[in-house]
């Protein structure tokens, strides 16, 4: 019994850091320029950050190859910044931007970057389905004709970006 268990955790585990079908992630992935602050502009909403504005996102590397991850954002509600820390490991390969992160002990999540500029200003993320996806950039302002090609991608992909929340930044 206690061995079915443990397969079923296991399958459990495994099955939340896979990608959407028909989703790849981004090859030729370079972490060391992936690091750094990153501002969220949209993203599919989830109690975990219902309500938050001025969202960034922080990544430098742990000592032990992974990826120290600070998510940071302002609940006007209660006036408080709320902060995440979290982990990362890639999933494969290294120079593939698909990685597992973890905010609760052992239980990882998908975080496969599908789309990346070459000098890694903006990109578009998304989690294990299709109800998490997040638009990032290196800046609190996106060209709006970025953002329209990262949302046009997303909808191709079968998210459903009509429930897009515009993170305000002020």
């Amino acid at each position: 019994m206690k061995k079915i268990i443990a397969l079923l955790c296991s399958l459990f585990v495994m099955s939340c850091v896979e990608l959407p079908e028909g989703v790849k992630p981004v090859s030729n992935f370079k972490l060391n320029n992936y690091l750094g602050k990153w501002y969220e502009i949209a993203r599919l909403d989830h109690r975990f950050e219902k309500g938050l504005n001025n969202v960034t996102a922080e990544y430098a590397l742990r000592e032990d190859g992974g990826v120290s991850v600070i998510n940071r954002g302002y609940m006007a509600m209660h006036q408080e910044w709320r902060d995440a820390e979290g982990k990362a490991f890639f999933v494969g390969e290294p120079n593939i931007g698909h990685l597992k992160v973890s905010f609760f002990g052992p239980f990882y999540g998908s975080y496969g970057i599908i789309e990346l500029d070459e000098d890694y200003q903006y990109a578009l993320v998304c989690g294990d389905d299709t109800s998490y996806l997040w638009i990032l950039s290196r800046t609190k302002m996106m060209d709006e004709y970025v953002l329209e090609e990262l949302v046009d991608k997303a909808q191709a992909l079968g998210f459903d970006t009509s429930k897009l929340i515009y993170v305000k930044h002020n």
